[in-house]
């Protein structure tokens, strides 16, 4: 082994906490190497959050074209471009990615390394490089694990043998499927699912439990399976995917069991979109004593130190909410551990998310049903957007805001608003949540009308 360049930290992952964690420790004057072995900007730059919500703008304008003579505007018949949207795309995830990478390699301090890192030793990382050239690294501070996930099959029978789409290949997917089906109605299956139902492929949705997004509350994911089946998708709920192979005449053929009957669905494509898998495995963790649970995930405590001493985890690949403000919180915890006081921690810690839907699902805090697990004496208000005049106005009047209370302290527990811009209504409720502002607040506060914000007074007068 040749002698190891020493190192005040190491970070193994490029993604939306490893950048800004080579970034910090960089400017305090630590020798910082950041090893990737794909892409600067991780999932969310690359095939995430940026290239998927992109697409979304595409399906808006689509949708918008379909609707003009409902506002009195003649565009003549909408077609879209397939190749053209995925072009825009990737334009967008390139000019979010190269400033982040050209940042990286200007920066003092830091070293950017392509290649696959894994462990040799306590503190010790060895790196085969994007040209083949073996090197060895010492960290004498910290090694940071930011290595992600990646979309992770089921062990079905016959999927081996036909050629399926995931989260990531989809994107690059240049010619509209003639009928998708899709396995999984999770965040991932339902957002691809109205995407390319909008752009003009036949949908059909295959989930094994009782409803779409199985954490939610019933009524809201009733509300939401309205929709998707009003826009034209095929919705299949408790549906347990038996087999997998080629169709006859070409396409997938995906065989499912429903009502205790075998159903053969034939498609162009198959999405599989039912879960995610950490890259741990190729870390040789062991060499450094850290642990993996059982299904793969490093494991951490609240302060986001794996077992082995000066070593953290962050990001998907310690598991948990596998959402890009939950890494870039992670940064902040870790940061705090090796730069500030090291109070911060994941306890209490508040985990907002948005299904990009149209419209929009956000949730913050706890579900109905999560709440009348508690001993809180619970209320619940609710409103139609259908009631909600800028709703009206702008023509979409789906969906509802709910909203749950504790009677006793007047605190706001939790949301979800199924509607036009949901995740930013949410985002002014978790801020109340975060404030402990009491509903009466907001039921009386005077806000700009007609803006959405005004629903506040109305959806907390209806509080039963």
């Amino acid at each position: 082994m040749p002698n190891p360049e020493a190192f005040d930290a190491i970070i193994l992952g490029a993604g939306q906490a490893g950048m800004p964690l080579a970034h910090r420790p960089a400017g305090a004057g630590w020798r910082t190497a950041l090893i990737e072995r794909r892409w600067v900007g991780g999932t969310c730059i690359n095939d995430g959050c940026t290239p998927t919500k992109a697409m979304v703008a595409s399906t808006q304008v689509a949708e918008l074209g379909r609707r003009a003579n409902e506002f009195g505007v003649s565009v003549g018949q909408v077609q879209v471009d397939l190749a053209s949207v995925v072009q825009r795309k990737q334009a967008i995830v390139e000019s979010f990615r190269h400033p982040n990478e050209r940042r990286l390699e200007s920066a003092e301090q830091i070293e950017l390394i392509y290649g696959q890192g894994r462990f040799v030793g306590l503190h010790l990382v060895a790196v085969k490089t994007e040209h083949g050239d073996e090197l060895t690294l010492t960290a004498g501070r910290t090694i940071v694990i930011n290595t992600a996930g990646r979309p992770s099959p089921p062990p079905l029978p016959g999927l081996d043998k036909v050629e399926t789409l995931n989260s990531r290949s989809i994107l690059d997917l240049s010619q509209l499927p003639s009928h998708l089906n899709v396995l999984g109605g999770g965040y991932v299956g339902v957002e691809f699912g109205q995407r390319f139902r909008r752009f003009g492929a036949e949908m059909t949705i295959v989930q094994r439990s009782t409803q779409l997004l199985p954490l939610e509350d019933e009524d809201i994911a009733q509300d939401l399976q309205t929709i998707l089946t009003d826009e034209g998708l095929r919705l299949f709920l408790e549906a347990e995917a038996i087999e997998a192979g080629p169709a006859e005449g070409g396409g997938i053929e995906l065989q499912v069991m429903v009502d205790g009957r075998r159903e053969k669905l034939a498609g162009s494509h198959l999405l599989v979109a039912t879960g995610r898998r950490p890259n741990a495995e190729g870390l040789n963790v062991a060499a450094a004593g850290v642990t993996l649970e059982e299904q793969g995930y490093v494991q951490v405590n609240h302060r986001l130190q794996t077992s082995a001493e000066g070593i953290y985890a962050v990001g998907d690949v310690k598991g948990g909410p596998a959402f890009t403000h939950i890494s870039y919180d992670d940064y902040r915890i870790v940061a705090d551990q090796l730069l500030g006081d090291g109070t911060s921690t994941i306890e209490g810690r508040m985990v907002p998310d948005t299904l990009f839907t149209q419209p929009q699902l956000g949730r913050i805090g706890l579900t109905e049903r999560q709440a009348r697990q508690t001993d809180r004496q619970i209320g619940v208000a609710e409103l139609p957007m259908a009631h909600v005049p800028r709703a009206i106005q702008v023509g979409d009047t789906r969906g509802k805001l709910k909203a749950v209370v504790d009677r006793q302290s007047q605190q706001i527990l939790g949301a979800a608003i199924l509607g036009i811009e949901g995740g930013e209504l949410m985002g002014a409720l978790q801020i109340a949540i975060m404030a402990q502002l009491p509903y009466p607040a907001l039921q009386s506060a005077t806000f700009a009308h007609p803006t959405l914000m005004e629903a506040f007074n109305n959806l907390f007068g209806n509080l039963q």
